[in-house]
């Protein structure tokens, strides 16, 4: 019997890492819609590799290979003020429940203090228990719950010193 070893690297994504991010965020935001029960016309869903490749030239976007594979990905924008937003964490459905997403966390947790952010924010579905525990685990908390595109959003924030 052999051990299987596994090599991750995190790195910042380039145009190249276009559509692993499109198939990653599709495949996360999938699973998504069927937790929270939302029909499968999200932005997150809808978008164009344009749009990935801007947000790879205007916000710090990150992947997660295994072995050369891409696993996971995430996006943050930063602000003048102080503060960051986190969007479009995802890990591939064969890879979930692995520590991808704590590794991709703990690679946010470093940039946060690498920029001197201050407070992190994220939207998660209020109701989708796996989501809102895992951010509670990584030093989250429910700051507000808003309806605005049909169904309870979680503003979670996350503070730093």
């Amino acid at each position: 019997m052999t051990d299987k070893l596994y090599a991750f690297e995190v790195k910042r994504a380039t145009e190249e890492d276009i559509p692993a991010i499109a198939k990653i965020t599709k495949d996360a935001f999938l699973k998504y819609c069927e937790q929270a029960g939302l029909d499968y016309n999200i932005e997150a869903l809808n978008e164009t590799y344009e749009d990935i490749k801007h947000d790879i030239e205007t916000k710090e976007v990150f992947v997660t290979f295994i072995d050369d594979t891409p696993v996971g990905s995430v996006r943050i924008e930063i602000f003048d003020d102080g503060t960051a937003y986190l969007s479009r964490f995802g890990v591939c459905a064969e890879q979930r429940n692995n520590g991808i997403g704590k590794i991709l966390m703990n690679v946010v947790d470093n940039v946060m203090k690498q920029n001197n952010i201050k407070v992190l924010r994220l939207h998660t579905g209020s109701h989708v228990t796996s989501l809102i525990r895992f951010y509670y685990g990584r030093g989250f908390y429910i700051a507000s719950v808003e309806n605005s595109r049909g169904y309870p959003r979680a503003e979670l924030v996350k503070y730093y010193r």
